[in-house]
């Protein structure tokens, strides 16, 4: 087996660079921090790690912290619908050709996916596809409409040299929809004992409702909202914006102004969201459906519980890190009843700190991942 001097792997992850540098406000949701993360451990571990992000006015090569970064075009450049080709999809693949790694690593259900298993493929190179929520292991594809999107990424699935679920669900989705095997692997997280900052916000002694995410659709920001209609004696921070401004997040920004508790801070680098958590009682997620929630792992790192609409794999309810209601009066009613127990909440926060620490850490859940690429190194086959 290769030392891990001699091992190289890629990162294609368009909207990273944020995360990686850690220095603006650009686009970086779970996704993006959990692939900065792992970049940046594999380097300090030896590996030559890359990562291909769009343009965002750095020069190409650029190193941070270990990891090589080479630029695309910029997200906005080119004509509408001939752009899918030029210069987004030939700047992809010249990046690719630059990058020169063994391994290339994506982690997002789109057209993408096929377009790095193709190049990757003419190339003599591995491909490990990680898949970030469960509609990406849907044979229907909901969530992708365009013709292009729905055969570049089925080919991309039927195609990739390894797949990686983060929950036993989608491990069996993938193998009835696509007839793939997969592995599950629990996603590593820093959880928030390195941010910066503390809980400096005046205390006003309410209970505390956190809300972090992107506002679309699939997130029903407007479950907080009558959430917090229903509840005016509690606090509702929302800590999140909309990638790309639409009438739907609009109006709910619109809305969320006129309710008196609730309190929009929009979208927050990763070294100043520690306060939102530390000074929030519970994490309240009301997605319709996820992966396995990055902000979930950073609430259970400092024993935060969750009420939650999304149970991934059941361990919410099962290792008792929260409530689970998949109605809005379920949810009210976790969150009168956290409020009025400090007793009950503690205890949960306690099952949340010891849950991240055994299953999420860096060092437990990174090294499985890397025993997972050397296997791919090794040309071994999942059984």
């Amino acid at each position: 087996m290769n030392t891990s001097s001699n091992k190289s792997i890629c990162f294609v992850a368009l909207n990273a660079f944020g995360a990686l540098s850690s220095n603006n406000k650009s686009h970086a949701g779970g996704i993006e921090q959990q692939q900065s993360l792992m970049a940046k451990w594999l380097a300090e571990k030896g590996w030559r790690v890359s990562m291909i992000t769009w343009d965002e006015g750095f020069e190409d090569g650029v190193e941070v912290d270990g990891v090589k970064v080479f630029k695309m075009c910029r997200r906005e450049d080119g004509v509408p619908v001939v752009r899918f080709l030029y210069p987004r999809w030939s700047s992809l693949n010249a990046a690719m050709k630059r990058a020169d790694a063994d391994i290339y690593y994506y982690n997002c259900g789109d057209l993408g996916l096929g377009q790095v298993v193709l190049w990757a493929h003419r190339h003599d190179r591995k491909v490990i596809y990680s898949v970030a929520s469960d509609p990406d292991c849907d044979p229907k594809l909901p969530v992708l409409k365009p013709l292009r999107e729905r055969v570049l990424y089925r080919y991309g699935v039927n195609h990739c040299d390894r797949l990686f679920a983060q929950t036993h669900r989608q491990q069996a989705m993938l193998k009835e929809g696509f007839g793939r095997e997969s592995v599950v692997l629990d996603m590593p997280s820093l959880g928030l004992g390195d941010a910066e900052g503390t809980n400096d916000f005046p205390d006003d002694g309410r209970f505390r409702v956190l809300w972090v995410g992107r506002i679309s659709q699939e997130k029903r920001l407007e479950w907080l909202l009558e959430i917090a209609k229903r509840c005016p004696e509690m606090a509702f921070d929302v800590v999140g914006a909309a990638n790309i401004g639409t009438e739907y997040s609009d109006r709910l920004m619109d809305e969320a102004g006129q309710i008196e508790n609730v309190h929009m801070h929009g979208r927050v680098i990763r070294n100043e969201i520690g306060r939102y958590f530390r000074r929030a009682s519970v994490l309240c997620c009301t997605s319709v459906y996820e992966g396995f929630p990055n902000t979930f792992l950073e609430a259970w790192s400092i024993g935060l519980p969750v009420v939650t609409t999304f149970d991934p794999d059941g361990v919410v309810r099962r290792n008792e890190l929260g409530f689970v209601s998949v109605e809005m009066g379920g949810l009210v009613e976790a969150l009168r009843k956290l409020a009025a127990d400090d007793t009950a909440r503690g205890a949960l926060g306690r099952n949340a700190r010891l849950y991240f620490n055994e299953r999420h850490a860096v060092g437990q859940a990174m090294q499985e991942f890397e025993n997972q690429i050397d296997l791919i190194y090794e040309g071994r086959s999942l059984p």
